[in-house]
């Protein structure tokens, strides 16, 4: 069944032509069909045979109609791009063939394959540099909480392979108007601005942002746009990565073994790797879905909603406020059943007697850096100017001066007369 298609009349005829009858059973069939597997996106093959296979119906209509039923005519769908109704607006490359996009990549169908690695040799393979098995480097983060996040960052060939399939097909697919975060003209700062000055503030996260999306939701939103199921597949083979095991043991006794335990679960699944160029854009398109229902939820209530990746923000006056405690409970579902996890320890209802702040933010009356980041910036850099630059280095950070350029950047972003303060002090350090 072509995608944009999917009614009962036009299944049941397709039926009809390749069972060379019109079966009284078949319309019910359909009916099934579409129940089962909605009206938009096409399933893959695999998934019609088995919903086939444990049909009751046709069971049924096999065992009293057996020597009657037959395929009277094979019917394959035709090839070409065939996008759901959603996305025929979409202006993505058209690439109907396996072979048409191993051309499109600039590189042979087998290498292809192996980058994509759909039967999770990866997974496998032994974490050691030398390994041409491993197409990412691995760096673990320990959180706040102690848990621990991967940075899988794509080797360069890889690396540029992910870029172009988002310069010339990501980025040509629109996100819902509420995303602000990986999009150029927008920022932190875009935001925060509609939550400013507003009666009561709700800040929620989501965890394991990146991990928590599947390889098969990936596979499904370049279905969606419109590529034949195997050409699919192999771009979200691309832009997805299934962690080593063995790379977990090289952490040695350094790291809480239950964390370790944790996250080889979490990251053994292929995922969206942090660290890809094309993890944002895809994170942002695979919440598309949540994004509308958070926003209607919100609309509904007398709020405004933004994202910025994992971070939700709600705002709005008193008809808010009055109901925000069971907005919120209702937003974490809505959440949970689009496939993401709540941080609800990091869930704030902020009103105005308290301080308001998104992403290290003040929205209490306009936006503003917090006090205590101002200042302890401002002491970093004083001191930078008095004993060196290397005196406040503790983390090591390997290019410390653009360390601190960025963080007077963002200061200067949100209080152009703070950042400026901060830009002559910085002026001063010698390096």
């Amino acid at each position: 069944m072509l995608a944009g298609e999917a009614t009962v009349d036009a299944v049941a005829s397709r039926m009809e032509c390749a069972l060379g009858r019109n079966w009284r059973w078949a319309r019910n069939l359909a009916k099934r069909y579409l129940e089962h597997f909605g009206t938009d996106l096409r399933p893959r093959n695999k998934a019609v045979v088995a919903f086939l296979r444990r049909d009751e119906g046709l069971r049924d209509a096999w065992r009293r109609h057996r020597g009657a039923i037959r395929i009277a005519v094979w019917l394959w769908e035709p090839g070409g791009m065939q996008p759901t109704t959603a996305a025929q607006a979409w202006a993505v490359p058209p690439i109907d063939s396996v072979g048409a996009l191993a051309e499109w990549l600039g590189m042979a169908a087998g290498e292809l394959e192996w980058f994509a690695d759909l039967k999770r040799l990866t997974a496998r393979s032994r974490a050691g540099e030398g390994n041409r098995l491993n197409h990412y480097n691995y760096k673990v983060l320990i959180k706040r909480d102690g848990a621990l996040r991967l940075i899988e960052s794509p080797k360069n060939r890889l690396k540029a392979t992910q870029r172009k399939i988002l310069a010339e097909m990501l980025e040509r697919i629109p996100v819902h108007q509420a995303v602000h975060g990986f999009l150029k003209g927008r920022s932190i700062q875009t935001f925060v601005v509609p939550h400013a000055g507003k009666r009561v503030v709700l800040r929620m996260d989501l965890r394991d942002f990146f991990p928590s999306i599947r390889g098969g939701r990936i596979q499904a939103l370049f279905r969606m746009a419109g590529y034949p199921e195997a050409v699919a597949d192999l771009l979200g083979g691309i832009c997805m990565n299934a962690t080593p095991r063995g790379f977990w043991r090289t952490l040695g006794r350094q790291v809480d073994p239950m964390r370790i335990a944790d996250a080889r679960s979490l990251y053994a699944w292929t995922h969206l790797p942090q660290g890809a160029p094309t993890s944002p854009a895809l994170a942002n398109l695979c919440a598309y879905k949540m994004d509308c229902r958070l926003a209607g939820l919100a609309k509904a209530a007398g709020a405004d909603y933004t994202r910025y990746a994992d971070d939700l923000a709600f705002s709005g006056g008193e008809e808010f406020e009055r109901s925000v405690d069971r907005f919120a409970a209702r937003a974490a579902a809505i959440a949970i059943e689009e496939g993401f996890q709540v941080h609800h320890r990091k869930t704030r209802v902020m009103r105005r007697g308290v301080r308001q702040h998104l992403a290290g933010i003040v929205v209490n009356a306009g936006v503003n850096v917090q006090r205590r980041d101002f200042d302890e910036l401002k002491a970093i850099l004083t001191n930078c100017v008095r004993h060196g630059a290397t005196s406040e280095n503790r983390e090591e950070h390997p290019a410390y001066k653009e360390h601190l350029r960025g963080r007077i950047a963002f200061v200067g972003m949100v209080n152009p007369a703070r950042g400026e303060k901060l830009r002559r002090i910085f002026e001063r350090i010698e390096w």
